[in-house]
């Protein structure tokens, strides 16, 4: 937080100091059009960092949904501090609630058929743990944080290890508590994994049908199954049929990476 303050407010304010240091005005944060809230812990910050007197008072919170001119919070305090801190909490609002947003979407659009949505790493640089924040307030489930909480096995990973079952040796010798997942590109290697004994697998660009395939297969190991993710190329539009094929998960990059920030407003009332 203190970094993106500092970014715009480098050695001061200059626009600020043209009003009174002792003005206290009201404000509004407004939004623009629809949405899923996100956010409200680093608005909250901001304001705080700048004026710890400064007062926010929420009328929707986050993970809830609003509509265009909904009033989403009001405060109250010292106008430098609320000017100064204007642009740094609406970016982080307007960027977290874009995630947030797009993710009830895909949530929503997979609903009744078992399958969980899922993020991933491709985040704004820095903004990694708000983005998984927000993911969790628009109704998806958060993969991985980074490369220290979980293992997943790529394809260079198995050629260096020189095969599925021994790469998937030595990630449990490596670290048996945090999860292993396995990628696998064709049916062949999925048959490895499930025989290697792999906990989750993930189907990278399987088409639907290879993907049912996938989930037939899955389920004659019976007791060993493991849990499938489906992942590569997957749209709003397409995500319903990949749901439809049985698989436990969706992950897909587009609900941090393609950010269309949503629209909000500072309104400032002097009375």
């Amino acid at each position: 937080m203190a970094n993106a303050l500092a970014e715009d407010i480098g050695s001061g304010d200059l626009t600020a100091a043209l009003i009174d240091a002792d003005t206290i005005v009201g404000a509004t944060i407004i939004a623009r059009q629809s949405l899923v809230l996100a956010g409200q812990p680093w608005v909250d910050e901001v304001f705080s960092q700048l004026d710890e007197g400064i007062v926010i008072d929420w009328y929707i919170g986050d993970g809830q949904t609003a509509e265009a001119d909904d009033v989403i919070c009001k405060l109250v305090g010292s106008a430098q501090a609320l000017l100064t801190g204007e642009r740094t909490a609406l970016n982080f609002l307007q960027t977290l609630s874009a995630t947030a947003t797009v993710t009830a979407r895909y949530v929503k659009a997979i609903e009744g058929t078992g399958a969980q949505i899922l993020d991933t790493r491709k985040t704004l640089p820095g903004l990694r743990l708000a983005q998984k924040y927000a993911v969790m307030c628009g109704g998806g489930k958060n993969h991985r944080i980074g490369l220290f909480d979980a293992i997943l096995i790529k394809e260079n990973h198995i050629n260096s290890a020189g095969s599925i079952a021994s790469a998937l040796q030595r990630a449990r010798a490596l670290d048996a508590e945090v999860l292993v997942e396995i990628e696998v590109e064709i049916h062949d290697e999925l048959l490895e994994a499930l025989d290697a004994g792999a906990n989750r697998i993930l189907l990278d660009n399987f088409s639907n049908d290879e993907l049912r395939r996938a989930v037939e297969t899955n389920q004659g190991y019976g007791y060993v199954a493991a849990e499938l993710e489906a992942s590569g190329n997957i749209t709003l539009e397409t995500i319903r049929a990949v749901a439809e094929t049985g698989v436990d998960y969706i992950s897909t990059g587009a609900l941090t990476k393609n950010v269309d920030a949503i629209d909000f407003s500072m309104l400032f009332r002097i009375d």
